[in-house]
């Protein structure tokens, strides 16, 4: 069911956000809409702003080509592993992430409360990372999960930790896509169900 009425939202990221090698209804921005619609909370269905590969400045010009205008409810932030794979410095990171968050906290209206950002996955636990330091991906995850917190926590803006249920992957086969790099339609919704909370407790 979708819906022209109700709440906004606007989802930002890149391959973990748009639910590569999933069908579209796993996406986890569409599977927290469909949860919070069971909620009784009226919602439209959300927009997303994402790619697979984005690395932060891509999903900066992303949003610029996107040319979305207005403000928007709620709102979520999900990027940085492509910066991480590319093997870019924390350091680079920083700066860029900071300036994507001020955009969504724009998006959300100037609203702080009304923003959401979701910590990296770590896919140091999934089959395409066989053969490579898993431990050295594991600690960049978690080095630039560091990052991304403390910037959210000085904006005053939500975190939502979902890093520790992406390395149940390494023994469920189940949570991971069909490509073996990204996540099942069953891990986002783990993600979805949190998010969901979070969200709930904004637009009530």
């Amino acid at each position: 069911m979708s819906t022209d009425t109700g709440f906004t939202y606007l989802a930002l990221g890149d391959s973990y956000t748009i639910g590569e090698s999933v069908p579209e209804s796993d996406r986890f921005p569409v599977q927290t809409v469909k949860l919070l619609r069971d909620n009784g909370i009226a919602i439209k269905d959300c927009i997303i702003i994402a790619r697979t590969g984005w690395t932060t400045d891509e999903l900066s010009a992303g949003i610029q080509e996107a040319g979305v205008t207005g403000t928007f409810d709620v709102v979520t932030l999900l990027i940085g592993v492509n910066d991480q794979y590319r093997g870019r410095a924390v350091e680079f990171y920083k700066p860029a992430f900071t300036l994507l968050l001020e955009r969504a906290i724009a998006f959300a209206g100037g609203h702080s409360d009304r923003v959401v950002v979701l910590s990296i996955p770590d896919w140091s636990a999934v089959p395409f990372a066989e053969g490579q330091d898993r431990q050295e991906i594991s600690a960049r995850i978690e080095e630039y999960n560091k990052a991304n917190r403390k910037i959210a926590k000085k904006m005053k803006v939500h975190y939502l930790d979902i890093t520790p249920s992406t390395l149940d992957a390494a023994n469920d086969p189940s949570l991971v896509a069909s490509d073996g790099l990204h996540y099942s339609g069953k891990e986002m919704a783990v993600w979805s169900k949190k998010l969901a909370d979070i969200l709930h407790n904004i637009l009530q």
